[in-house]
């Protein structure tokens, strides 16, 4: 088991040799990066919006105003197909997804329904399987009407096309920011993820996303009275539009459009020669250009309106034919919003308006102290847990400390490699797996301290200490990995960083624990030739314990029923504090101009906007104020209005640095996400544990785990901390951390009842909780001292998240051993039961005690 062969030490070595050069480019800029040969890896770590500002959003696209887009374009179609054959009809209608439309003659009923047949013609909708898909059926109906009816594969097939379209059509419009690396990409039936990282105008970045942008040239009707039209009913085939002006100024327009910005060719921006003033340039292609040149020969000295999305920007008169296929926008534009217009002309129009359902933006400066906060922390924790395996094993405690800063290279490296996105709660998982890799070397230090106590040579106590630790490491581990794939799987944003941090760092400890570790103490036996295990400068927990557990476990068992009724009492009584991620509102992070806010300012001048509860609070330093606005409880839309109104109130004095909007579409979504994945890890976990060890076992570590959970809710119902997206993820920590620490438990619990057939439970409870305690506290210490130099230095947006998981680690070593241990005794598990089923223990035993020396070369 020590002895490594020459091709097995290169393999390890160059392991460690290509996670240095992996993590590497994280250490100089992106322009030494660029200028390294291609040869050498150059890609670094994506952070995430949180560390280096930008905007994230999310946006829906209404599936009724497709419905009604539609039902209006078939109307449309249906009328002009039966114009062109001269086939009477009447009452041509639409409603929900429903045509009607009377042939008044009975004869061309037949007639129509072959005509309007061309409607109902299967359309490729998947051109990867072929597979048609038929928009339109048409029925007849009893009274001698046709039915045109939607289907509801054909508006799927027409979603899916309007979702690709806005994909392509927002990142055209991106890309014209020329901002680096930005995210498009579509989630779910009706939704568009969009990231822009290092975006300092969230506004522009939203206005830009969200104008349907849809351009087109309508004649102005100028033998009719807009008045009139505006007091009774516009005449057939026009309609009142009003123009971008303040305040806007009505025109009656014809309804037909001569040309649509689907002709236009380019955009740009110019002057005007005459005002200086900033215009947009435009050219139409051939067919444009051959419509306009129509249109306008045909309609001289009449004007016309060039509407953008039902809004006319200009109304300029006719003068001469324009032939040339092209021309200029005026409106009083500035410069910036004369550019905006020609880079959404040029990207094209979106065929649906997208709602802002989600947004989430991160000042530049947040972000840059939001960096060297976790860095920070990252040290300091880092320094503290090396310095307390040095003191508790020395020499030993100096190996963990290489491999421990080897597994954060590794980690590094792995998330360079996958392109992962590095957020706040991602650093936390950088902080949680320095604690979890700690605790694989103290399992393993700790089975050899026995080993060796037990009287074996140094070599065998080093051997078996190693083989023994395997499977509790590996059971340990598999229960974290399987909550951090289920957080990957059902997160969003920032919690799947943190769960690919924290998966990938499960891998690298397993590998630099067991491994690497195992490697390094071995060339130290073999080079070295100790006589004895090197000893610490400090003991928590002296040799040979013998505390009654057990008998503890009425006083204790007692005490966490009261506490878990009294959580769940408060919860279902006491209004949780719960986060914009839950209940939909907006949070809003300023910083004054001067050198204090003035938080009662802030609250009277918000008050007078009527935007319902507004709590305004300081946040970190006196220049700092955070804002929460309720939810407006008028749709999506409303949120985005309520956060412009703060804005445009605020802004003169105040930089905005981060801003937090959720909607109730989303709110929704991910209060009951949450639900779905804490039940999930657990049900998932259990059916692991039930498997590995026994259904006592699986079902004891379960409710060991929902005490935890369910403390630690109260802990946030007591306190009043924020529950948010950042709470889920914690929570699904601790439901890893303490089955963690469970399982190490039970795996001694298990092994003990395969050797001491014939202790009473409660003994051999005792027997094991205390051999396992020098480890149990050496790991909750190491990770402590991580989390509390993150809780103190890694900044205020983390502190909430970082309190939860203290509070759960201590609570979850609590519950290993009262909790955990005494439901066994409670489900009546009978020592000696797991020795029946594995009749070859006692000759494990035996070879195992006659171990020779091993041969170290």
């Amino acid at each position: 088991m020590l002895y490594f062969s020459p091709w097995k030490t290169v393999l390890i070595w160059l392991t460690v040799f290509v996670g240095v050069m992996f993590a590497l480019p994280n250490l100089y800029p992106k322009s030494v990066s660029d200028n390294l040969p291609s040869i050498l890896p150059s890609q670094a770590m994506t952070l995430g919006l949180d560390l280096q500002g930008g905007v994230h959003l999310q946006l829906k696209l209404d599936r009724n105003e497709l419905v009604e887009n539609r039902l209006e374009s078939v109307r449309d179609q249906v009328r002009q197909l039966l114009r062109e054959d001269s086939i009477g009809y009447t009452g041509l209608s639409g409603k929900g997804q429903t045509v009607t439309v009377r042939i008044r003659n009975e004869g061309d009923v037949e007639a129509a329904m072959e005509l309007l047949s061309e409607l109902s013609v299967p359309v490729v909708g998947n051109t990867l399987t072929g597979t048609a898909v038929t928009e339109v059926d048409i029925a007849p109906r009893e009274d001698g009407s046709l039915e045109l009816i939607l289907t509801d594969d054909g508006i799927d097939y027409r979603m899916q096309q309007a979702l690709a379209q806005t994909v392509e059509v927002i990142r055209g419009r991106i890309d014209e920011l020329g901002t680096t690396e930005p995210i498009i990409q579509r989630q779910g039936n009706d939704r568009i993820i969009v990231q822009v990282p290092g975006a300092d105008d969230p506004e522009r970045v939203k206005e830009l996303i969200g104008t349907t942008a849809r351009l087109t040239f309508q004649m102005v009707d100028v033998e009719n009275s807009v008045e009139d039209a505006i007091g009774g009913r516009p005449p057939a085939g026009t309609e009142v539009l009003y123009s971008q002006d303040d305040p806007p100024i009505p025109y009656l327009v014809e309804t037909r459009e001569l040309v649509t910005g689907e002709n236009l060719d380019d955009a740009g921006v110019s002057f005007d020669q005459n005002t200086n003033e900033p215009v947009v340039t435009f050219r139409f292609d051939g067919t444009g250009a051959q419509r306009f040149g129509r249109a306008t020969t045909q309609n001289v000295g009449r004007p016309f309106a060039i509407v953008l999305d039902d809004q006319v920007v200009s109304a300029p008169r006719i003068n001469e034919p324009i032939l040339g296929g092209s021309g200029q926008i005026s409106g009083s534009f500035s410069v910036e919003g004369a550019n905006n217009l020609a880079i959404l002309l040029r990207a094209g129009a979106l065929p649906l308006k997208p709602t802002f359902v989600e947004e989430r933006t991160v000042g530049p400066s947040l972000g840059a102290d939001s960096v060297a906060a976790g860095e920070f922390a990252g040290i300091v924790g880092g320094l503290l847990v090396l310095v307390f395996m040095f003191l508790a094993y020395g020499l030993l405690g100096l190996i963990a400390n290489l491999a421990l800063i080897i597994n954060i290279v590794l980690l590094v490296a792995g998330l360079s490699i996958l392109g992962a996105t590095l957020t706040l709660p991602g650093i936390a998982g950088i902080v949680l797996t320095v604690g979890m890799a700690v605790d694989s070397n103290v399992l393993i230090f700790e089975r050899i301290r026995e080993e060796k106590l037990a009287g074996r040579s140094l070599i065998q106590a080093v051997d078996i200490g190693f083989q023994r630790a395997l499977t509790t490491i590996v059971d340990a581990n598999v229960t974290t990995l399987i909550a951090a794939c289920i957080l990957f799987y059902l997160g969003s944003g920032p919690i799947r960083g943190f769960a690919v941090t924290l998966a990938i760092g499960i891998v690298t400890t397993v590998f630099t624990a067991f491994v690497l570790t195992r490697w390094m103490v071995a060339w130290w036996i073999r080079n070295r030739k100790p006589k004895a295990l090197p000893e610490g400068f400090v003991k928590l927990v002296p040799d040979n314990t013998k505390i009654s557990f057990m008998w503890l476990r009425r006083f204790t068992f007692t005490g966490s029923a009261i506490a878990v009724i009294a959580s769940m009492v408060l919860f279902a009584t006491i209004n949780m504090n719960l986060g914009i991620d839950f209940k939909g509102g907006s949070l809003v992070e300023v910083q004054s101009k001067a050198e204090i806010a003035d938080t009662s300012d802030i609250r009277t001048r918000l008050s007078e906007l009527n935007l319902g509860e507004i709590q305004v609070q300081g946040f970190g330093s006196p220049q700092d104020v955070l804002i929460r606005i309720q939810s407006q409880g008028g749709g999506d839309n409303a949120e985005q209005s309520a956060l412009n109104l703060v804005r445009s109130e605020l802004e003169a004095d105040y930089d905005i640095r981060r801003v937090e909007v959720v909607g109730p579409t989303v709110s929704g979504e991910l209060a009951q996400a949450g639900t779905i994945a804490v039940l999930a890890a657990l049900g998932a976990i259990l059916i692991y544990i039930w498997l590995r060890f026994e259904w006592q076992f699986a079902l004891g570590a379960i409710i060991a785990t929902s005490h935890d959970v369910i403390l630690t809710i109260g802990m946030y119902v007591i306190t009043g901390l924020e529950f948010n997206l950042s709470s889920i993820a914690a929570i699904l920590t601790i439901v890893g951390y303490s089955l963690n620490d469970t399982v190490v438990v039970y795996d001694r619990v298990r092994e003990n009842l395969r050797r001491y057939k014939k202790m009473t439970l409660p003994a051999l409870l005792d027997l094991s909780m205390n051999e396992t305690l020098p480890r149990t506290t050496l790991t909750s210490l190491t990770t402590l001292l991580a989390l509390v130099a993150l809780y103190f230095f890694g900044g205020e947006v983390l502190q909430s998240f970082v309190a939860a998981m203290i509070f759960g680690v201590v609570i979850g070593t609590f519950s290993s051993i009262f909790v955990a241990a005494p439901l066994l005794i409670l489900f009546r598990l009978r020592p000696g039961s797991l020795a029946e089923k594995d009749k070859t223990v006692d000759a494990e035993k035996a070879a195992t005690a006659n171990t020779s020396p091993i041969d170290l070369g």
